[in-house]
């Protein structure tokens, strides 16, 4: 079966509930109760968004969430937020290693805090665009969205584990 893409005004895409959504092509074609997915989570938030029925089955993709319609492009980033829900670090408070485990306490975004790490080397990724990605040792994911702008205390203790 060929690929279903989704550009532009081609579709209509309605909130359901949670993090699901229904689309209705102007064709007719109808699929309801899908989950928008990222196909590439870390590099194309915005490009590339699958959207998979009840048994994690592909039905269409949309290729760029910025050409959908107002509505519709609303619709899917609630529901790639609730679902890719990354807290966002606002500031480092203290950094401590013991026995080869990173322990970090931060400020983010919905409150302070405190985490380990388990490999900085492979939990702590620095993207292209300053963005960091930090998993913690329960592979929960916290963000800090530009390092740059962090204050010179934080970016102190993040440059050291880098």
């Amino acid at each position: 079966m060929a690929r279903l893409y989704i550009s532009g005004d081609e579709a209509k895409i309605t909130l359901k509930e949670h993090y699901r959504v229904d689309v209705e092509f102007y064709n007719g074609v109808k699929f309801e109760d899908l989950e928008p997915r990222r196909l590439f989570p870390i590099s194309g938030l915005r490009k590339y968004i699958t959207l998979l029925d009840k048994d994690g089955i592909e039905k269409c993709i949309i290729r760029d969430l910025d050409t959908l319609m107002p509505e519709s492009r609303e619709a899917d980033e609630k529901c790639l937020d609730e679902y890719y829900l990354v807290p966002k670090i606002l500031r480092i408070i203290d950094t401590e290693e013991k026995y080869g485990i990173l322990k970090m306490k931060c400020e983010t975004e919905r409150g302070i805090r405190t985490f380990d790490v388990r490999n900085r080397y492979s939990d702590i990724k620095v993207l292209y665009d300053n963005r960091v990605l930090i998993r913690d040792s329960d592979d929960n994911r916290y963000e800090i969205p530009d390092h740059t702008r962090l204050d010179k205390h934080s970016k102190k203790l993040l440059y050291a584990e880098l």
